[in-house]
């Protein structure tokens, strides 16, 4: 059974910071590509950013320059790294991976974490 758990959501005031974190537990023989996504109230899910195994990155234009995403692939854990902060950066933040176990490959995703950005 594979597992994904974010953590380091929160309530920021606009122009903050918080770092979020995805840890992968489980069975895991490989991890491939991992994604950052998100849902504000009354919209669909959308990309925030994927990183592949190997280190190669993929934004959103909305948070190119003030995001950052990154991996330790020896962790099994996948990070987003947020800047500038926006009220529209407000969501809930899901992480996704495709893990391979023992004869499966297929996409995992967190529970979500709440991110609000208000002053």
């Amino acid at each position: 059974q594979v597992q994904l758990v974010e953590s380091g959501g929160g309530l920021v005031q606009p122009g903050g910071s918080l770092r979020l974190s995805c840890a992968a537990s489980g069975t895991i023989f490989s991890i491939y590509a991992m994604g950052w996504y998100r849902q504000a109230p009354g919209k669909q899910r959308e990309l925030v950013a994927t990183i592949t195994s190997g280190g190669t990155t993929n934004y959103a234009d909305s948070v190119k320059g003030r995001f950052t995403i990154s991996r330790e692939n020896g962790k099994n854990t996948m990070y987003l790294q947020m800047n500038s902060l926006s009220p529209e950066d407000t969501a809930v933040y899901y992480c996704q991976a495709t893990i391979r176990t023992t004869d499966v490959i297929r996409r995992y995703w967190g529970q979500g974490t709440q991110v609000t950005v208000s002053s």
